[in-house]
């Protein structure tokens, strides 16, 4: 028998705890099973008030860095909560596989687009199986319509190789302003840009 998971996702609010406190109660009124924050969540000195607000509505988490937090941050975030942080990492969650990179070419955590690619191979090898595969990525992938909504922030050739190769059902994503709600398909793949208004996805 299938199960549905329904989630949140957002991410580039940049520590705005006004934010972070309706997109708390929006994972409450909308029952979800988990919450992903796919970057820029924090700068480095604001890091107090944006997780909390999540579990404290007892909410399962899931966190990358992107360019204006360190994967460090990260890291400590996670640890402090107990939440989840999806860099080089992946979860199952019914039958949901999840797999994902933090970072960009720019900012606090850099990678280059081959280190992109082969953090997201790594950690997509432990959920390939799995019925449902979600990629989460701070970045936004090369060749796409939010792409050309910068004319300073390019997508990430990283992130458009590993859809091709990997074909996951949805990629989340962001770091793109403009392009904030934005939902497009890659292949066979749906990609959303979520920002800081966040999306709900069942799937």
């Amino acid at each position: 028998m299938e199960q549905k998971v329904k989630i949140l996702a957002a991410g580039d609010f940049h520590s705005d705890k006004n934010i972070s406190q309706k997109l708390a109660l929006l994972a409450e009124k909308e029952d979800v099973d988990l919450v992903i924050l796919n970057g820029d969540i924090v700068e480095e000195d604001k890091t107090e008030g944006i997780i909390g607000p999540f579990v404290a509505k007892n909410k399962k988490v899931i966190i990358i860095p992107g360019n204006h937090e360190s994967v460090a941050t990260a890291d400590f975030l996670a640890e402090l909560y107990k939440i989840t942080n999806l860099h080089s990492y992946y979860i199952k969650f019914k039958d949901v596989g999840f797999f994902g990179c933090g970072g960009a070419d720019i900012g606090l955590t850099q990678f280059t687009e081959d280190e992109i690619y082969e953090t997201l191979k790594r950690s997509f090898e432990k959920i390939k199986d799995m019925p449902k595969k979600v990629m989460v990525t701070h970045v936004h992938p090369a060749g796409t319509h939010m792409e050309k909504l910068s004319h300073f922030i390019k997508g990430s050739l990283g992130v458009r190789r590993a859809i091709e190769a990997f074909n996951p059902d949805i990629l989340i994503c962001g770091h793109v302003h403009e392009a904030e709600g934005i939902e497009e398909i890659v292949g066979k793949t749906k990609v959303f840009n979520v920002g800081k208004k966040g999306r709900i996805l069942t799937l």
